[in-house]
Parts: C-alpha cells; sequence; structure tokens
C-alpha cells in the first residue's frame, strides 16, 4: 500500500493540487459563501483522475504486482490528504482573520462565517462528493466526467442547503455563526459531527469503490 501511495504522489498528483490550496485564502474576502472552497479542492482530485487516466495510470498500474482492491484505495487516500488539507488551511486562515479582524469583518452576509462550524460544514460536503465520485469513477474507471459532474451537483446542491440553513434557522444564523469565542460548544460539536460524517462516508466510499473496481474487466 505505501508503493502505491508513493506512486499517486510521485505520478498522479496534479498541480493544481497547491494551487487550489491558495483559494482557501477566500476565508479574507468580505460577503463569500465561504463552503464554496471545498468546490476547488474536490476540482483538484478530478484533475489528478483526469491526468491519470490521460496518461495511462491505471493499466499500468495494475501491471504491477499489487492486489486490485488497492488500486482505488490508494487514490482515495490520497484524496483524502489533499482534503483534509484544505480543511485545516481553512480553519487555521479562518482563526487568522478572526485574530487580526476581531470585530465587524467577520460577520458574513452571505453565508456562514469563517469559523469551526464552517470546517464542519466542508467536511460533510467533501464526504459527499467521496461518496458520490469513487464509487461511480471505479464502476467505469474510463468515464471520469460524468461522476464527477454527479458528485459537483451534490456539493453545491449542499452549499445551497447550508446557506438556506443560514438564513432560516436560529442555530445557524445565531449559535453556529460568528466568531469561534461566541457559542464555542456548539461549534466544536459542530465541526466534529462534520469530521465524523466525513469519515463514515469516506470509508463507505472507499467499500464500494473497490467492490466495484473488482468487477472491472480490464
Amino acid at each position: 500500500m505505501r508503493t502505491l501511495i508513493k506512486k499517486e504522489l510521485r505520478l498522479c498528483l496534479h498541480p493544481s493540487v497547491f494551487l487550489f490550496f491558495a483559494f482557501s485564502a477566500l476565508v479574507f474576502a468580505p460577503n463569500y459563501p465561504y463552503e464554496v472552497i471545498f468546490f476547488f479542492s474536490a476540482l483538484s482530485v478530478y484533475f489528478c483522475c483526469l491526468s491519470a487516466r490521460e496518461n495511462g495510470d491505471l493499466p499500468f498500474t495494475c501491471a504491477l504486482p499489487v492486489r486490485k482492491a488497492r488500486v482505488p484505495l490508494a487514490r482515495i487516500l490520497v484524496a483524502t490528504g489533499i482534503q483534509c488539507a484544505m480543511l485545516a488551511l481553512t480553519g487555521a486562515l479562518g482563526a487568522v482573520k478572526e485574530a487580526v479582524f476581531p470585530d465587524g469583518p467577520l460577520l458574513n452576509r452571505a453565508g456562514i462565517s469563517a469559523n469551526l462550524a464552517l470546517v464542519g460544514n466542508g467536511a460533510v460536503i467533501l464526504g459527499v462528493f467521496n461518496l458520490l465520485f469513487f464509487p461511480l469513477l471505479y464502476r467505469s474507471p474510463e468515464r471520469v466526467g460524468v461522476p464527477f459532474l454527479l458528485a459537483a451537483a451534490a456539493q453545491f446542491l449542499l452549499v445551497g442547503l447550508f446557506l438556506l440553513l443560514r438564513w432560516c434557522t436560529p442555530l445557524f444564523s445565531v449559535t453556529l455563526n460568528g466568531s469561534n469565542a461566541e457559542h464555542t460548544a456548539a461549534k466544536v460539536a459542530a465541526l466534529f459531527i462534520g469530521l465524523a460524517a466525513y469519515a463514515a462516508m469516506t470509508a463507505l466510499s472507499c467499500f464500494l469503490s473497490m467492490r466495484n473496481f473488482k468487477k472491472v474487466d480490464l
């Protein structure tokens, strides 16, 4: 497994991964729907998969002395690392923003503030992407575009739902909004619930992807 992960990092990691990490700085943009940031993390994973397909990575990998089921698992583990790095960067820059701008700029009129609850929301968004994208991809590995479109559509539906909750429910508009210093316990709970959902959906994605890929005739 370690060899497969090294292969993914050295041969399949697309340069857009590092470019899209910079998009976590959008938390400094005033009145912006910050949940959109996590779409770019999913987009970088899509570019990795697309580049791997165009370079004939799958036939090469399956010709190696490795178990077939571990091929999608290595890809998903690398994608998980990319996504967790984006979540951590967004949370860290949100904390920097709170330290530098402790007052008015924290109020986001377009959605939830850049706080711990936002990271929890982002984890749910990325978990849903993993649950849809990878099992569909490894059912038919040559078709990268359709699984991504379906998973991206689900992501934006979730973004719209979180924006709606921000304006329609006191939980999101008051308790989970604003700085981390306010209602801290609720924001920490939202963060851990989001991370737990992400872990569960990604684990299920691994299982389904491995099962689907075993049935693929290469």
